[in-house]
């Protein structure tokens, strides 16, 4: 039986269906990719268009353009408002100008007048005014920079075109017209400013240049002047004294021409010059108080009697004299190149001041000759301030070098013929006499400007001499009240050697005060700022020894550092009232603080002395190197015993007072050193001994912690006697003692010696180890009595 085929489907009918099908899907496909170039198109176009927008500029823009400008102009204003010193800039530069002017007049007349001492002072004021215009330049240049800045900002904001279409598009005018109609008002008062600024700025610095130019120029005519009187003053520079006289160049100048010249530059020195005026004003007033604050706790505790033995010639309880003295005496020195004017009525005012200080001091035929010696320093002073022509001057400086002269001779002879209270003036009076015997020769041969300074240096260099040595002796009797003053308010005991103070005091202010005095003489003599300058390049030039470079500056600034720290590590107790006497007992504290402060000194003043001196840091470790192995070879002893001073001094097994001792040695501590230490023994012999031998040697210290020791007293009592009355009597007889302490019992005891006798041993503690052999003689010769009175023979 033939079976049925399934359904099928032909081929022509299967290839249509598949081609059907595949129609389908394409347009399926078709669809989809066309909604998905769609898509991609839609969100390009999304992206287009942003990127299309920022090329678009908003009211935000335009608006932040404007602010840039804004910021600008206001910058404007504030940076201006900051040139705060063009005013004063502007009223220095006119005061300099006026300065500059008188000088040039002084200068470049043919004044007679003009001497080596107002030449060197016109430098002085000329370099002054160098500095203050060179800076004032600087100034002025660092506003023209920040100005020049704001311009060149201002000018790169004219080059954006967005403001310029701001300001050229009339509907963008229109939107912004509120901000560019204040723009223009900011922009109105910025022109101003910057014009006026720039103006001021322009002027002022072409004034600080022209006196620039005018300084140097001055500069260096007063230095050809310089060298020009300086050649001149030793050749004839007038007519003899007897020839005839030129009339037209012998008239005064007058008075108030004269005077109102001098105050002028003299004003213009002392604002422009800066000097250590306030420092001495500033020392004037810590003398004062130092002087016055001594007195007040003296008169405050009623001792004022205390210092009566000393007999002091210069201080008193309100020293407002002396300080004045104090003051002028130093004012020379601290203006060393100021005005005549300046410099003579320093010298007027401390003459009077020193009569009015020995009136009274001075017996009345000496005091007489000062009086004749302060008319000689003052009239010639006042005669040339009245304006007298030159021709006069001479006559008046001849007279008064005549008159001077013959008054030095009649004064030496004199105060020769006295004690040694005035030896140390009579060096200075030859000085005085030679020098106006000079004065007179060249004055009749038409040297007049060697007149001047060998008369004007005569009677200063005694004038100076005699405030100087005055003013030694006020800082003396100033120290010696100090340390009076510092040993009764810390009760110590008032008597104290002064003398061995006085003599190391005084020979350091005399070693002072004729440094000072030389100084000034040499600068009367017009010739200190050569020798200062010859012996600052002398001691500033570098010199060589192999690889090492050094100053004979840096030396001598090296020694003078590590001298002044030695002195005052040694002398610093004197101003505390601890002269280094054995009389105190009770200021061990005090005097271990005063050997750390010495030791502080003495190596901050090493460190600060190689600092000063220069020396490169690599140089002294090989100094040090050096110094090691010296050490090694042979200075052991030596570093032991400083290092062996430290540690007694911070470790304080001794202290300065202390009852000790040290082998066979016994006694007070006096001294503890950097080397060695001193013992005081009851004696009153010193033992020196290295710190070294008392760290390396077994110490007993009795003081270390307290001052208390037990003393012991033994005797012999004849029998019988009752124990127990002895006992009593002896403790009540111990107890009296004001140096027993009532808080250790005193022990007794009684042992048969013989049949018939008895020894006693009594064993008690006093309170002060320095009043033991005192207490126990005491003691003893009491205890004696007593025993006696009550019948008990003692053997």
């Amino acid at each position: 039986m033939e079976l049925k085929k399934p359904f099928s489907i032909t081929y022509p009918a299967s290839f249509l269906i598949l081609l059907i099908s595949l129609c389908f899907y394409s347009s399926v496909a078709v669809a989809q990719s066309t909604k998905a170039q769609q898509r991609a198109k839609a969100n390009a176009a999304a992206d287009l268009s942003y990127l299309a927008d920022s090329t678009v500029l908003t009211r935000g823009d335009y608006l932040a353009r404007l602010q840039k400008v804004f910021e600008a102009i206001n910058q404007v204003k504030v940076t201006t408002a900051s040139f705060y010193k063009m005013a004063p800039i502007s009223a220095y530069l006119t005061q300099d100008e006026a300065a500059i002017a008188l000088i040039k007049e002084r200068v470049s007349q043919s004044d007679r007048s003009l001497n080596l001492q107002n030449l060197q002072m016109y430098q002085t004021l000329l370099d002054e005014l160098e500095n203050s215009n060179t800076d004032c330049l600087e100034d002025l240049n660092h506003y023209e920079q920040k100005l020049n800045g704001l311009k060149t900002q201002i000018l790169s904001l004219r080059k954006d075109t967005i403001l310029h279409k701001i300001f050229t598009v009339d509907s963008l005018k229109r939107i912004f017209k509120i901000q560019l109609t204040e723009l223009r008002d900011k922009k109105v008062v910025m022109d101003s400013l910057i014009k006026t600024n720039t103006s001021l700025i322009n002027s002022l610095q072409a004034r600080t240049s022209a006196n620039i130019i005018n300084v140097k120029e001055l500069k260096y005519a007063t230095d050809n002047q310089l060298k020009t009187v300086g050649v001149k003053a030793f050749g004839k520079e007038r007519r003899y004294l007897w020839e005839s006289v030129d009339r037209p160049a012998n008239r005064s100048m007058g008075f108030r021409r004269f005077m109102k010249s001098e105050q002028q530059i003299s004003g213009y020195y002392f604002v422009y010059t800066r000097s250590a005026r306030l420092l001495l004003i500033l020392s004037g007033v810590v003398f004062f108080f130092w002087v016055f604050f001594n007195y007040k706790s003296l008169i405050n505790r009623k001792r004022l009697d205390a210092v009566e033995s000393f007999q002091f010639l210069f201080i008193r309880p309100k020293p407002y004299q002396i300080s004045i003295i104090f003051i002028l005496t130093l004012a020379p020195v601290f203006d060393l190149l100021a005005p005549a004017l300046y410099i003579e009525g320093v010298h007027i005012l401390l003459a009077i001041s020193l009569t009015t200080l020995l009136y009274k001091r001075l017996p009345p035929d000496v005091f007489f000759q000062w009086c004749i010696f302060v008319i000689l320093l003052i009239a010639p002073v006042v005669l040339r301030l009245l304006g007298m022509p030159p021709r006069y001057q001479r006559w008046n400086l001849l007279v008064f070098s005549i008159a001077s002269t013959a008054f030095g001779v009649l004064t030496y002879l004199k105060l020769k013929k006295r004690t040694e209270r005035y030896k140390t003036l009579l060096p200075v009076g030859l000085i005085f006499i030679g020098f106006n015997l000079l004065a007179i020769f060249c004055n009749l041969f038409g040297r007049f400007t060697l007149t001047q300074i060998f008369y004007t240096t005569a009677v200063s260099a005694f004038l100076h001499a005699v405030s100087l040595i005055i003013l030694a002796g006020m800082i003396t009797e100033a120290f010696l009240l100090q340390i009076k003053s510092s040993r009764i308010r810390k009760h110590y005991p008032e008597h104290f050697d002064w003398e061995p103070v006085v003599k190391s005091v005084r020979g350091l202010l005399d070693i002072i005060a004729f440094l000072v005095w030389l100084t000034l003489f040499l600068v009367n003599l017009n010739i200190f700022n050569e020798l200062y300058d010859n012996s600052l390049t002398i001691l500033t030039e570098k010199r060589t020894i192999g690889t090492l470079a050094f100053t004979f500056g840096g030396i001598v600034l090296f020694l003078i550092i590590i001298w002044t720290a030695n002195f005052l590590q040694k002398y610093i107790a004197y101003f505390f009232g601890d002269t280094g006497d054995d009389s105190l007992d009770d200021n061990k504290g005090e005097r271990s603080k005063l050997i750390v402060t010495r030791l502080i000194l003495l190596i901050g003043g090493f460190l600060l002395a190689v600092a000063a001196s220069g020396l490169p840091i690599d140089k002294i470790t090989v100094v040090l190197g050096a110094l090691g192995v010296g050490i090694g070879l042979g200075l052991q002893n030596i570093v032991s015993n400083f290092v062996s001073g430290i540690i007694l001094i911070f470790d304080k097994t001794l202290r300065i007072g202390d009852v000790v001792e040290l082998s066979d040695k016994k006694g007070r501590v006096k001294e503890i050193g950097i080397r060695a230490s001193t013992l005081l023994t009851d004696e009153g012999a010193e033992i020196i001994i290295p710190n070294g031998n008392i760290l390396s040697n077994n110490i007993i210290n009795w003081t270390l912690t307290n001052n208390q020791m037990r003393i012991k007293i033994e005797f012999v009592l004849n029998k019988p006697f009752s124990r127990d009355e002895v006992e009593e009597l002896i403790k009540s007889t111990i107890a009296a003692d004001d140096n027993i302490m009532a808080g250790k019992e005193t022990r007794i005891i009684i042992s048969p010696k013989t049949k018939t006798s008895s020894t006693v041993s009594i064993y008690f503690w006093c309170k002060d180890i320095s009043l033991a052999e005192r207490t126990s003689s005491s003691v003893n010769a009491t205890i004696y009595e007593a025993l006696e009175a009550k019948g008990i023979e003692v053997l």
